[in-house]
């Protein structure tokens, strides 16, 4: 079973933000292969179901972005899941433009915090993610109120196909794997 993993902050105070695109990745992902969000599981907002024939689960955790882990780490032990061959995690990348997504199949986390909180749990950088630029923070800007704003009305339409990509990069990865994923959409 893959365990797709989408980033971001729960209520609605979050909604559409530049942090929340893993979850609104997800949420094109859910939309298109008719899998119920709903269930409570391990501190994440969880549906089951099916992509190009295999068994998915995908996960909203609602911990807060910066302990994406804390929900990801038993969900993963729970499934005996491997996280190289069975995780992916999409998240925001303000070091990409927007509307690009770099695929890879390990790294490191970087600067963002969710991701770190992420390879401590879990003990491993080696599981696909999936990366939506968001674009870069304004100079007379903070960091967290630039990720935590919403996308002005001229980029919606450029970080909505972005969104698109990522979740059909994800089902290339499901289907063919991840290099075949980088190659298409890197």
């Amino acid at each position: 079973m893959f365990i797709i993993a989408g980033l971001g902050n729960p209520t609605a105070k979050y909604e559409h933000s530049r942090h929340n695109v893993g979850f609104d990745t997800l949420d094109i992902l859910a939309e298109k292969y008719q899998i119920k969000m709903g269930r409570s599981l391990f501190r994440a907002l969880v549906g089951k179901g099916v992509i190009e024939g295999k068994k998915v689960l995908l996960v909203k955790p609602l911990t807060y972005m910066n302990l994406s882990g804390t929900a990801l780490r038993p969900i993963t032990r729970f499934y005996k899941a491997d996280p190289a061959r069975d995780l992916i995690v999409i998240y925001d990348d303000v070091d990409l433009d927007i509307g690009k997504i770099r695929v890879r199949a390990k790294g490191s986390a970087g600067s963002h915090n969710g991701m770190k909180n992420i390879v401590e749990q879990l003990g491993t950088t080696e599981f696909a993610r999936v990366r939506v630029g968001i674009g870069k923070r304004p100079e007379q800007m903070d960091m967290v109120n630039f990720v935590l704003s919403r996308f002005p009305e001229e980029e919606r339409e450029s970080i909505k196909g972005a969104m698109e990509n990522a979740a059909e990069a994800v089902v290339t990865i499901i289907k063919e794997g991840c290099d075949r994923a980088m190659n298409q959409f890197n």
